[in-house]
């Protein structure tokens, strides 16, 4: 019994130094971020132990009458944010709400055009990940690793040559708006469906900024929520196509690729989602603010930050070359020592084989903003990592200062009443003092 009650107690003191490790640091992976409190309060509630099977008022479970209400109370509020007339926010993640379009829009055999790996696409449109277990093929639009882009003429004769059942388009380093205006004439000639995965910006998508997919000529745009748009680890599916498209989406995600669908984070995201309407459009511009401050920053003090000539980055995200600096794992690692989180990344010159030990760097600026940090913040941000990887200070020196600057910065933002940003930690170590 006692081993028992000791296992729950080492597992909650992971949860506290955890907790503490991100309290300490400055957070700057490009895929992550952290809620509101009321945001914080919804994955507590009784919501996180029911199931609801299918979709509003035709469940295959009783109880469902409060879910209901909530799910689609959480579409409405959707659809208005994204001005769409179709939302479904049943996917538990990003890849989840993808694999739900694939299970909707294709069958296995079918062709499929994505962004290559190198050209920052996401794992789930890899012949090793979802696209791969449905049984499709792929094939790469040429990327310009200049412009860090797809080539829209490239990209273009793919898509009339070929002929894909669907286009996707979207990036885990997603730098730049795509070109789909440009490609319209394509998309139509192809008779292809068009597909974007706005898991990174879709925060910034909602907030006016970037672009607008399904008006620029998607039929569906999927995302995980919790990225630029600052809710639970969830996934949203929105759409712009018709209603036989949207049903086979639907279907894609229940009994396609879900059962429940974790209704406790499906409340978190709808008080995202609300207060995105109020915050997002000066969320969303302070987020590419401080991006491009910090990459104008990291480039004066003579890091390689790509594309320069395009101002380095219209979104949340800014790629580096750190090869100089002994290459991105290295670096990525040095500067987790040095109390400053980011990851390693891939550069378009990396084949997969350097996955482990790429070339470059990825730095996202959606939650150091969310913490109220601003453009002055990133050029302190962009010297401690100049001191750690090129000047090799002592890693406790600069971890102390990143820790002395994060916590000049204890309230989440842009939400519905400030609270002390990891205020639960505090309360958790009193408890374990007490």
């Amino acid at each position: 019994m006692s081993g028992n009650r000791d296992s729950v107690l080492k597992i909650r003191e992971m949860a506290i130094r955890h907790n503490r490790l991100f309290q300490e640091s400055i957070p700057l992976i490009a895929s992550e971020n952290i809620m509101s409190p009321l945001a914080m309060e919804m994955l507590l509630t009784d919501f996180g132990f029911r199931y609801a099977e299918g979709l509003p008022h035709k469940r295959y479970y009783q109880g469902n009458q409060v879910v209901d209400e909530l799910e689609d109370f959480v579409i409405e509020l959707a659809k208005k944010l994204f001005g769409v007339p179709q939302a479904d926010p049943r996917p538990i993640s990003g890849t989840v709400a993808n694999m739900g379009v694939i299970y909707g829009l294709t069958s296995p055999g079918d062709l499929v055009t994505v962004p290559s790996l190198s050209g920052g696409g996401h794992i789930s449109a890899a012949q090793f990940g979802a696209v791969g277990f449905r049984g499709l093929s792929t094939e790469n639009y040429p990327f310009d690793p200049e412009t860090m882009s797809i080539d829209p003429d490239g990209a273009a004769r793919l898509i009339r040559e070929r002929k894909p059942k669907v286009a996707l388009f979207g990036q885990s380093v997603f730098l730049f708006p795509v070109p789909l205006k440009e490609l319209a004439d394509a998309f139509s000639e192809a008779q292809c469906r068009v597909w974007y995965d706005a898991a990174h910006v879709i925060g910034l998508i909602a907030g006016g900024r970037f672009q607008d997919p399904l008006h620029e000529g998607a039929d569906v745009m999927t995302g995980s929520t919790h990225k630029t748009l600052p809710g639970p680890q969830h996934g949203l599916i929105l759409g712009n196509t018709g209603e036989e498209n949207w049903k086979s989406v639907q279907r894609g995600v229940f009994p396609g690729t879900i059962s429940n669908h974790h209704l406790n984070t499906m409340a978190a995201l709808g008080v995202a989602l609300a207060e995105h309407m109020e915050f997002g459009k000066k969320y969303a511009a302070d987020i590419i603010a401080n991006a491009q401050a910090l990459a104008q920053e990291l480039h004066s003090l003579g890091f390689k930050v790509l594309a320069e000539s395009r101002g380095f980055t219209q979104s949340h995200t800014l790629v580096a070359d750190t090869r100089a600096q002994g290459g991105g794992r290295k670096v990525a690692e040095t500067l987790e020592r040095c109390g400053i989180i980011l990851n390693k990344n891939m550069l378009p010159e990396d084949d997969s084989r350097k996955s482990q030990n790429p070339s470059g760097i990825r730095i996202g600026t959606q939650e150091v903003t969310r913490i109220g940090m601003g453009k002055s913040e990133m050029k302190e941000i962009a010297s401690l990592i100049y001191r750690s990887v090129v000047k090799n200070e002592d890693p406790e020196t600069i971890r102390k200062e990143a820790k002395e600057l994060k916590n000049r910065f204890t309230q989440v933002r842009y939400c519905f009443g400030n609270l002390k940003a990891y205020e639960y930690i505090k309360l958790l170590q009193d408890r374990e003092m007490n």
